[in-house]
Parts: C-alpha cells; sequence; structure tokens
C-alpha cells in the first residue's frame, strides 16, 4: 500500500511541501546517505531475535501451504466450480503470492530493521506489495458483493453469475490493480530516482494527493462497500431465520420447543459476520491509523510503527484462507483427501467433498 510511503517520505527525506509536492533530492537527503549504512551488523542475536524469525517462518509456512490448499482443492474437485470459489480461489492466489514474495521480506526488514536486499528487490517488493494487497481487498469486497447477491436475489443470481462471469470480474480486477499501482508508483518517480536514496533502506515517496487518492481507491471505499453489504447480509439471514420461526409456530403446536433452532442459526450468522468484518478490520484499520499520524511524532518511531502495521496487514493472508475456507465442511473434507494422497487416484476430481 502507498499512504505510509508518502508520510515515510515527508518525515525521512524533506520538510513538509504544499500539497502534492515532494523534496526527493533535498539536503536531508545527503545525510541520510550518510547514515544508512550504519543498521548493518547492529541486531544482538537473543532468544527473541531466534522467536521472531521462528514465528515468522512459521507465518510463511501457514500462508503457503494453507493458500495452496484452497487452490487444489476448488481447482480439482469439479464440484467446488462455483461462482463464490472462483473469487475463494483468486483471494488465494493472491495471498499465496503475499506469502512467498511479500512476507518474507517484510519480515526480515521488521526484524533488522534493515533492508538487506538492494534497490532490485525494493523496487519489486514495492511493486508486488502494492498490487498484490489491493487485489487482495478488492477480492474480499467482491465476495462480499457475491455473498450479497446470491442471498438477496437467488434466482437472478443462479441464473445470471456464472463461473466464466466470475473468472472474468476477478481478472479485470487484477488488471486494474496492475495499471493502477503501475501508474501510482510510475508518477511519483519511483522508477527512476526513488531507489537511489538510501540502499539499506526501501520508502517510497508518493505525494499526498496519490496518497489520499489510494487511500480511497484500496481501503476506504472497498472497506465501506464491505461494511454495508455485511449488514445487508446480515439482515437478510435473521429475516430469513424469522420466517423459519414463524412457519414452525404455524405449523406446530410446540413451536417453542423448536424456537431455539433458528435462535442457533442468528447466532451463527452473526458469528461468522463477526469473524469475516473483525479479522479483516485488526489487519488493515491499523496500518492506516499510523498512516495518518500527524507529521510532529519522532521519525523513527513513525517508521517502526508503521512497519509493525504493515507486517500485520500482510498477516491477513494468513488469516484469509482459515476465515474463507476451513469454515466450510467440503474444505475439510479436500483437505482429507488431498494430504491422504488419494487426490492421485484417476476419478478423484469427481468425488463428492460437500
Amino acid at each position: 500500500m502507498s499512504l505510509d510511503s508518502h508520510f515515510i517520505h515527508r518525515e525521512l527525506f524533506a520538510e513538509p511541501t504544499t500539497l502534492g509536492e515532494t523534496n526527493t533530492l533535498g539536503s536531508s537527503n545527503l545525510s541520510l546517505l550518510d547514515s544508512c549504512v550504519s543498521c548493518l551488523g547492529k541486531t544482538p542475536v537473543t532468544t527473541s531475535y531466534v522467536a521472531l524469525y521462528v514465528s515468522a517462518v512459521i507465518a510463511v509456512v501457514v500462508t503457503v501451504c494453507g493458500n495452496l490448499l484452497v487452490i487444489t482443492s476448488v481447482c480439482h474437485f469439479k464440484q467446488l466450480h462455483t461462482p463464490t470459489n472462483v473469487l475463494l480461489v483468486f483471494l488465494a492466489v493472491t495471498d499465496f503470492f503475499v506469502g512467498i514474495f511479500v512476507m518474507p521480506l517484510q519480515f526480515v526488514w521488521l526484524i533488522e530493521s534493515c533492508w538487506f536486499f538492494g534497490a532490485a528487490a525494493c523496487a519489486f517488493f514495492n511493486f508486488v506489495s502494492f498490487h498484490l494487497t489491493c487485489a487482495s481487498v478488492h477480492t474480499v469486497a467482491l465476495i462480499a458483493v457475491d455473498r450479497c447477491m446470491a442471498l438477496s436475489d437467488p434466482f437472478f443470481y443462479s441464473k445470471k453469475i456464472t463461473v466464466n462471469l466470475m473468472i472474468i470480474v476477478a481478472t479485470l480486477d487484477w488488471v486494474f490493480s496492475l495499471f493502477y499501482n503501475f501508474a501510482l508508483l510510475y508518477c511519483n518517480g519511483f522508477f527512476t530516482h526513488a531507489l537511489t536514496l538510501c540502499p539499506y533502506t526501501c520508502l517510497i515517496a508518493v505525494d499526498e494527493i496519490w496518497s489520499w487518492v489510494d487511500f480511497v481507491v484500496v481501503f476506504a471505499l472497498p472497506c465501506s462497500i464491505m461494511f454495508v453489504l455485511y449488514l445487508i447480509i446480515f439482515a437478510i439471514a435473521r429475516r430469513h431465520a424469522n420466517a423459519i420461526r414463524a412457519a414452525n409456530s404455524q405449523g406446530n403446536p410446540n413451536a417453542r420447543q423448536n424456537d431455539n433452532v433458528p435462535k442457533r442459526s442468528e447466532r451463527k450468522a452473526a458469528k461468522v459476520l463477526g469473524i469475516l468484518v473483525s479479522v479483516f478490520l485488526l489487519c488493515v484499520v491499523p496500518y492506516y491509523i499510523a498512516s495518518v499520524i500527524p507529521g510532529s511524532i519522532n521519525a523513527k518511531i513513525f517508521e517502526e510503527v508503521l512497519s509493525i502495521t504493515s507486517a500485520l496487514l500482510y498477516l491477513n493472508s494468513l488469516f484469509n484462507p482459515i476465515i474463507y475456507a476451513l469454515f466450510y465442511p467440503w474444505f475439510q473434507k479436500c483437505m482429507k483427501i488431498i494430504l491422504g494422497c488419494q487426490i492421485c487416484s484417476p476419478s478423484s476430481s469427481v468425488m463428492h467433498v460437500k
């Protein structure tokens, strides 16, 4: 994401400027270049240091393997070829790449407080992380749209929303994310002078206008859509539960005995909705709160806060396969089949997993 980059740039590289202006080649950069090598060899090897690396490795492995299981399950078993599951696959692919390309570099940078990988890796890291984070957030919003349509108008959804249509929509979202983030970085000089400031840090200079555009496109708009649609989903689920309760009351003189069943359904729907929204916001909101901290805060503390909240943002890729897949019984069955190597049989793709 890019909102933090503008504020990091303002704090570390330049004095505050007018709207839309940045000072990337000022005298403050000279002092930064003089001191940027001081981060090498400073981190002592302690128990907590080793524990951080072990935790990082576990997070990366779980992210990669969990999302790979989702991708394999949905792609292999024909019974799972549904429009909703297409979005789950795109989300899992996005999060898989986050686990492969972004999280390892981010965790090393966070633990060492120093960028060891050079300018080329910095360019790759920032472009990929910008694109994948944007695509991931938008896909989560698309899942909310998909579920809301399926509940609010099942007839239209079953007739008009097909697997091929969902593939096209999700692909267009990926293409939009690629072009949008390339334009954002290109218009802010990322591919020219932005990577020559210091070889031991990986900061981006983004002007204020682009920062707020990015804030709206990648955070405010999709999160607002998710929040509103999940409220609608919850209202629909509650209305369905009330209808079931009313039908039971009319058809069963002992309706009070069955009254607890729809109530349990309501609680379950509320619980899943709460998990979906809460975990996503827990990972995303702290990053953006940190991004808009006033410039009066100490620059070093500000950078550390942004690094930590960025790591939390990427950990959403670890939680997504758990939230969107592990709660489904079919995924648990697929996981047993895959881990038991039954997937190797010729007829495994047509097995019933639901």
